[in-house]
């Protein structure tokens, strides 16, 4: 264990970038010596007294941090993070982990070959009821179908957020990674196909970009997964968050309040009841036992879920915890969602 703060960096200060550098400043075993953005940003009063500066690159030779936390847009964070590691850090980096698999293995080979920590932004690998649905469905035993969307009805700042991040990511990459990172945690299998289609449903995106997408993938346990997401003004508000997940003995489901709403950030993560369903039937072809209900009420806001996520970039790096499996699940997620990607943009299905 180190006794003094483990000094970090924060750069980029987006939506992300802000909550984790709120989790830093709030935790005892962080110093944050400064933040990077290439824009002036505006910063809540906790942040509001830390140095600034717009050069990753300067500001990395400056500080020369322990930990530095990435939270920019996709294209930059394979880069970013190889010259973190490099110059002596442990990283902490926003999900998706690279624009291309072969950024995110380099990635993964430059935390190996220097012996840094590498923790990848899997907000839900924290998120106690996300935790417990992995650990109903394994119970529940396989193959699965798994059922899993994120619609978005956005406007104002939350929409020129989504623009700005599909100026280089489409939807299904970027959330997708999440709920692909589950299904691989419950399963276990060897993902082997992807098929994806999308539709433009919006003006002004990058040519060949697409605001609603939805894929399937087929794992080698038999084992099937569909996610959907959406982003903008016209995203209906219907169905908008499915998670689900069946097997030959039951289903697992979220289900959340009534009313929330799918601008909520909150709401991406809260839930309020698991709905556990056992199949098995009695003699007369009835249900053999009522369906078991979880109450997940008082579960972490969005916030406290970025405070419990850099609480584990703390101890991975001061217990030394190992993280191998943590980086191969994070590459294979992201493989699966580009290959989507490639599915939605040639109309053909991808053999993984």
């Amino acid at each position: 264990m180190t006794n003094s703060p483990l000094k970090v960096l924060v750069v980029g200060l987006g939506q992300m970038g802000k909550s984790h550098a709120t989790a830093y400043h709030t935790h005892p075993g962080f110093e944050v010596v400064g933040l990077v953005n290439r824009s002036a940003p505006k910063l809540p009063e906790a942040l509001s007294g830390y140095p600034v500066r717009s050069d990753f690159l300067a500001a990395l030779e400056e500080f020369k941090p322990d930990v530095v936390s990435i939270s920019t847009h996709t294209n930059t964070h394979a880069d970013y993070a190889v010259a973190a590691i490099e110059a002596g850090a442990h990283v902490f980096v926003e999900k998706p982990l690279a624009a291309t698999v072969e950024d995110a293995r380099r990635v993964v080979d430059a935390a190996q070959q220097h012996g840094r920590k590498l923790i990848v932004g899997y907000i839900l690998r924290h998120h106690p009821s996300w935790m417990r649905l992995i650990e109903e469905s394994r119970k529940l035993g396989g193959p699965y179908v798994f059922r899993m969307n994120l619609n978005q009805q956005s406007s104002g700042a939350a929409w020129e957020i989504h623009q700005s991040i599909m100026l280089t990511t489409s939807p299904i990459v970027d959330c997708g990674v999440h709920y692909v990172d589950v299904m691989c945690q419950i399963t276990d299998a060897k993902p082997v196909e992807v098929r994806g289609m999308g539709a433009t449903l919006a003006a002004g995106l990058p040519p060949g970009m697409y605001n609603y997408g939805q894929f399937q993938v087929l794992f080698d346990d038999g084992s099937v997964g569909w996610y959907e997401a959406a982003w903008g003004p016209m995203i209906s508000e219907t169905a908008f968050f499915v998670k689900d997940v069946m097997s030959p003995n039951g289903a697992v489901s979220i289900v959340m309040e009534e009313g929330a709403a799918s601008a909520d950030i909150n709401a991406h993560t809260q839930t309020s009841r698991i709905r556990v369903h056992h199949a098995a039937l009695d003699a007369d072809n009835q249900p053999a036992q009522p369906d078991d209900w979880l109450d997940m009420h008082g579960e972490p806001d969005h916030q406290g879920l970025c405070d419990r996520e850099q609480d584990f970039v703390y101890r991975a790096i001061t217990e030394d915890i190992d993280l191998e499996r943590h980086m191969n699940d994070a590459v294979t997620s992201l493989n699966i969602c580009l290959a989507a990607d490639e599915s939605v943009r040639t109309g053909v299905s991808v053999k993984l």
